[in-house]
């Protein structure tokens, strides 16, 4: 087990200092087994932080991210979450001005994260797989760039699916009524 932990930590590791050595716009820490962000790579990052635009920590065991991983890298365009066991967003999220696109697809949501709508330039929001059963459609609706939301394979309630589809400008994916989940 210690072998396999060193393996995932020298992973982390490489793909940081690639993304350092390379100025490279993007920090792809996929499939890392990462219950956390560590701590250690906002030291490393800092010089560069402003200048990583995608993030990709998908498919790792994250219950959580911190208020300081969304203030650190708040130039992100793109932040790639799907496949971990986040329930919540910090309010701080709020900080990610310039973020386009978000997938929070598999996780454990049951509410629907609102302080994405407070964010003026994101046009994608991906939230399949989750267990949110209500969706603010007033504010999705009010916000400016959002063209594509996807709630495929959640239990939405009947008042959002009646509701939504006449004050939305934008596509809302959602299963059928009753679907429980993605065919295998």
């Amino acid at each position: 087990m210690l072998k396999k932990m060193g393996e995932a930590v020298a992973r982390v590791a490489r793909k940081v200092n690639e993304t350092v050595e390379s100025g490279s716009d993007t920090l792809d820490l996929a499939e890392c087994k990462l219950v956390s962000f560590p701590t250690g790579i906002y030291k490393v990052l800092r010089n560069v932080s402003g200048q990583i635009h995608l993030i990709t920590l998908a498919n790792n065991e994250l219950k959580s991210l911190t208020s300081k991983f969304m203030t650190t890298f708040s130039q992100l365009q793109e932040l790639r979450l799907e496949g971990n066991f986040l329930h919540r967003l910090p309010s701080e999220v709020s900080a990610l001005q310039h973020l386009k696109a978000i997938d929070l697809s598999r996780n454990q949501f049951q509410d629907f994260p609102e302080p994405l709508t407070a964010l003026p330039v994101l046009e994608t929001i991906n939230l399949e797989e989750n267990e949110i059963v209500d969706v603010p459609v007033e504010k999705l609706a009010a916000m400016p760039a959002l063209r594509s939301i996807n709630l495929r394979f959640n239990p939405l309630n009947a008042e959002v699916r009646v509701i939504a589809p006449p004050l939305i400008k934008f596509d809302m994916l959602m299963s059928p009524e009753g679907a429980r989940g993605p065919l295998p």
